[in-house]
């Protein structure tokens, strides 16, 4: 995932709208710029050198998807910082210093277009990821002694920029269960659970006979009244109850079907009707 987030960079740098024409001559690289450093074309290098969670976008909430009356429940991913050092390298010309400068002048142009990466660079397993992307072209608390990162390097004192990007990196493999048929809220005084009242809420999936979700079903309560119509998965919900037996009345089009229930459903039973 680091290395499509590297690849995505690289995208940016080199098919971007209206790159400069020097940037967009130059060769993109993620190397160590130990010493000695010495491409053999012009290149701008992005060493990636530092990786930590970003705290301010942490979020302890469980991420629960629903689909064909199944739920799918993760962990937050980690939002992970990627800092990289960027440096430019220019080869042949008549004054290296000056066209270094014009190299990382021209980087931070583009990379400040993009407070968030664009979907249409993302690499790989990044094609798609939610929420954005955000990116720092001049992340303010990147290398606070720049002289000491140079010389753990092994090289000489060098111009440079910090550029930070935030991916969003799963930690567990989600987990998958049927979407809970029935829920229950109960009120009581306090004190006096004499005061208890219960109210349920049930929910299912109406199918045809080749197991296909029905849309625009009515799915009748007959004892209390209640009527409900299935949505595109065929997924209706109705309530509040209370505990009891019940008759589900379901129809669509010609098709109809009752079925007896108990509310709460009782262990192996569900809500859910098959029409023929």
């Amino acid at each position: 995932m680091i290395q499509d987030l590297s690849l995505t960079l690289r995208e940016i740098l080199t098919t971007a709208p209206n790159l400069p024409p020097e940037l967009a001559k130059a060769l993109i690289a993620f190397d160590r710029p130990s010493d000695p450093y010495s491409p053999t074309q012009t290149t701008i290098n992005l060493f990636l050198y530092d990786l930590r969670e970003n705290q301010e976008l942490r979020n302890n909430e469980p991420v629960v998807v629903t689909t064909a009356g199944l739920a799918s429940i993760a962990t937050a991913p980690m939002r992970l910082a990627c800092t990289y050092l960027v440096t430019a390298w220019p080869v042949g010309g008549t004054d290296l210093p000056l066209q270094e400068q014009q190299l990382l002048s021209e980087v931070l142009q583009v990379l400040s277009q993009f407070p968030m990466i664009p979907a249409s660079f993302l690499q790989g397993s990044l094609v798609g990821q939610d929420p954005p992307l955000p990116m720092v072209a001049l992340h303010p608390d990147a290398l606070k002694n720049i002289s000491e990162f140079w010389t753990s390097l092994g090289n000489k004192l060098k111009p440079s920029l910090s550029l930070t990007a935030t991916i969003s990196m799963p930690i567990f493999t989600p987990a998958t269960s049927p979407i809970v048929i029935a829920a229950q809220t109960g009120l009581e005084q306090m004190g006096l659970a004499a005061t208890h009242v219960a109210s349920l809420v049930i929910g299912g999936t109406v199918t045809n006979a080749t197991n296909a979700p029905v849309a625009g079903a009515t799915v009748a309560l007959l004892e209390l009244g209640l009527t409900a119509t299935t949505d595109v998965n065929g997924q209706y919900g109705l309530g509040p109850m209370v505990a009891g037996n019940f008759t589900l009345h379901v129809v669509s089009g010609a098709s109809t079907k009752d079925k007896n229930i108990t509310v709460p459903a009782t262990a192996g039973n569900n809500f859910d009707v098959q029409l023929s």
